[in-house]
């Protein structure tokens, strides 16, 4: 049975801990809204530059840029998108156990190539027997643009020099705080819209020309979706990390207040039997002395 240090002793490790949850939660919430006004900001450009280059994937020549181009798949690109601290609930897990679903369900004459962005994702893939192209870590602290423009630019150039037929994003879109859904999206080559007579009899006039203007824009698209994923994901791991910091708190406290009442059962029984021993003491010396 644990004694009273022993009980003491926990109960102030649990309440230290529990003030580095909430200090934890804080940083993460002050974070968090400065992410989701990030996200909320860009995602009306980049879903209308997604919308704008579907359409344009519909009717315009493949030939005018090679990223139009569409290929047979035998090669694959899977950008998988995680965190670089851990102490966010869920947040990883999912990303990794919905890109091995992928992985696993890829037809076995396709190659699979990972590029995996945070030290989780790194981490899980280096003890796993799949190929890991590149790895971005420790930079989501800090999260510019010109990360994503790199690392479009890296998986655009892949695509032209035909090191790959497709790519593929995974990554944690942030719905709400308490909400991250895991989103498997397909980023080369570009899908176009569904066609229809009516879209089908629109076309666009180009100036000055489809090349000029096409080898400007596609590039951009490709690093303007990339940095939405990476900030998703940022947002999201805030999101996630406030929720489970949130609660181990209010678990903490459970927990003191549990071991607060076996603290104080054990002070009282301890009470008890010291008393029934002065009790018992007396008795004896009273039956000795008579």
């Amino acid at each position: 049975m644990a004694t009273l240090r022993d009980i003491k002793r926990r109960i102030t490790s649990v309440k230290s801990t529990q003030q580095i949850t909430k200090a934890m939660k804080l940083v993460a919430a002050a974070k968090l809204r400065r992410a989701q006004e990030r996200i909320l900001e860009a995602r009306p450009y980049a879903f209308k530059m997604q919308e704008v280059l579907a359409s344009l994937a519909l009717r315009a020549d493949p030939q005018y840029h090679p990223l139009l181009r569409r290929r047979e798949t035998s090669r694959k690109i899977v950008v998988v998108i995680a965190s670089d601290k851990g102490l966010c609930g869920g947040f990883n897990s999912n990303i990794m156990r919905r890109s091995l679903e992928m992985l696993r369900g890829t037809a076995d004459e396709v190659t699979v190539t990972l590029v995996v962005v945070g030290r989780k994702a790194r981490d899980f893939y280096r003890r796993r027997p799949y190929a890991i192209r590149s790895e971005q870590i420790g930079f989501f602290d800090r999260l510019a643009y010109d990360h994503a423009a790199a690392l479009g630019q890296e998986l655009a150039n892949a695509y032209v020099a035909e090191e790959a037929d497709e790519i593929h994003l995974i990554y944690n879109e942030f719905k709400s705080v308490a909400t991250q859904r895991v989103v498997v999206e397909r980023l080369l080559p570009i899908e176009p819209l569904q066609a229809s007579e009516e879209l089908a009899a629109v076309d666009f006039i180009y100036e000055p020309s489809p090349q000029a203007i096409l080898e400007g824009l596609l590039p951009k698209h490709v690093e303007v979706q990339v940095y939405r994923a990476l900030m998703e994901s940022l947002a999201g791991e805030y999101g996630a990390r406030m929720t489970a910091m949130d609660a181990a708190s209010r678990n903490a406290t459970e927990m003191i207040d549990l071991l607060t009442l076996q603290f104080n059962k054990a002070r009282q029984e301890r009470i008890t039997r010291e008393l029934l021993e002065v009790v018992g003491g007396a008795e004896a010396l009273r039956q000795a002395r008579g």
